[in-house]
């Protein structure tokens, strides 16, 4: 947490941004986590909708980077490296966003190659379920749907609309694997003191993502645990929220980030990407606190 906040203040980070200023998309999954889009793809699409910079904060997994990197720097868009990390605060699930990492930092991928190896067994024990509710379902149908990528409930709910023992993806969640679900199977958590240590070790600046799913006791000890930011903009955020997550910003001395959480396909949030973005002023103060940390 900062301690002397003068160097952040963004006098106009309240101002809506004129139509024509090219956008910040700090938060955006591709297929290497529970997203639709290559990473090729999602860099084309950020072009086409005027988003500048973005940040691919794929869940436990930092495999999109280095291509997105790439593609990014050719079409003149600047990728920065992110990845969304599984807490548990009381039993709640809650996800902290790592900004500015050191994609190669090797610590940081041994970490990640953990909680992908999890995230196979907590699948196992999902499908193990779904059959003995009757349904005809293995690792190999769900394994369609993820590939390479971490394997998460998205996948499993594709492979359950594949099969047909679902109409689509919600009911997948509503009827069956969503949280205290007949299929439901927790995953493993980090604390947040050590998922906080993961992202600082390894470069980056860390972020409460989307708060406006937790209660305020949480964001509390999150903020107490030295959290960097606050995810402020987010599609599930009303205007409300916004103002009152910008508040808890600046009583705290935190940084401020956003974006749009765009995953596409079935989670019915294409418009997203270009809709939900941050103004520039807030992604220099993240940047001044890299410079400082550096120092």
């Amino acid at each position: 947490m900062v301690q002397n906040c003068e160097y952040l203040i963004t006098k106009n980070s309240t101002k809506p941004l004129h139509k024509n200023t090219m956008r910040i998309d700090l938060h955006t999954h591709t297929n290497k986590s529970d997203g639709i889009l290559s990473p090729e793809k999602l860099i084309n699409l950020a072009k086409e909708r005027d988003i500048s910079t973005i940040a691919i904060t794929d869940h436990d997994s930092v495999n999109a980077l280095e291509e997105a990197i790439e593609i990014g720097n050719s079409l003149g868009i600047r990728v920065i490296a992110g990845v969304e990390l599984s807490t548990d605060i009381d039993e709640r699930d809650v996800h902290i966003l790592g900004l500015f990492l050191d994609h190669k930092n090797e610590d940081l991928l041994k970490y990640l190659s953990f909680f992908r190896e999890e995230r196979l067994y907590r699948a196992k024990r999902i499908v193990k379920k779904l059959n003995l509710l009757g349904h005809n379902i293995s690792l190999d149908d769900v394994m369609k749907f993820a590939q390479s990528s971490a394997i998460g409930r998205p996948h499993i709910a594709y492979a359950m609309m594949d099969l047909g023992i679902v109409s689509n993806f919600y009911e997948a969640f509503e009827k069956y694997i969503g949280d205290n679900g007949p299929a439901y199977e927790r995953k493993i958590h980090v604390s947040p003191k050590s998922a906080l240590k993961i992202i600082s070790d390894a470069g980056g600046l860390s972020f409460v993502a989307h708060p406006g799913y937790i209660n305020e006791n949480i964001l509390t000890a999150l903020i107490k645990a030295g959290v960097d930011g606050i995810e402020v903009i987010h599609p599930a955020h009303n205007d409300y929220q916004v103002r009152f997550y910008r508040g808890i910003v600046h009583q705290y001395c935190l940084l401020e980030c956003g974006g749009s959480d765009f995953h596409g396909g079935n989670k019915n949030d294409s418009e997203n990407l270009g809709k939900y973005y941050i103004a520039q002023t807030s992604l220099d103060a993240m940047q001044k606190m890299i410079q400082r940390n550096s120092a």
